[in-house]
């Protein structure tokens, strides 16, 4: 039993430690559609939709993520589907999009396939949730 137990933790501490820290591949990858993507800063959110109102914010993360908390007014797509289903939730591909993860790199890797499939005005926002909540903007369940 005892061995067991440890390995269950092992194996818990190892995944933990994978999901935290990613591949260098995928690191690599991330920051290739960091290059890419226009990027905007939580501090430049409020002002940024003051200048476009209609701008839609989509939050990419799991839908387990989704339920513990999102942006305030956030449509949910995950990365997993977004491609799939972006145009019925957004027809108009000249709508401007910020879309957000937990720390930015799912919304760079999800705003760098957007702007192939013809979107224009797409944007992830740095930092994700974790940015957008430490500067205490409005979230919900």
């Amino acid at each position: 039993m005892k061995i067991f137990l440890l390995g269950a933790a092992l194996a818990a501490a190892c995944f933990a430690q994978s999901a935290a820290v990613p591949n260098p591949s995928y690191r690599a990858l991330v920051q290739e559609a960091q290059g890419h993507v226009k990027r905007i800063s939580v501090a430049q959110l409020p002002a940024f939709r003051e200048v476009h109102p209609d701008v839609v914010l989509i939050d990419v993360r799991e839908t387990e993520e989704w339920a513990k908390g999102h942006a305030a007014g956030a449509l949910h797509i995950s990365k997993g589907v977004i491609e799939r289903d972006i145009e019925s939730k957004v027809p108009d591909k000249k709508t401007t999009i910020v879309l957000y993860c937990h720390s930015g790199a799912r919304s760079a890797l999800a705003a760098e396939n957007l702007g192939r499939m013809g979107y224009a005005s797409v944007y992830s926002l740095d930092g994700g949730l974790t940015a957008y909540e430490s500067a205490g903007l409005p979230v919900e369940k």
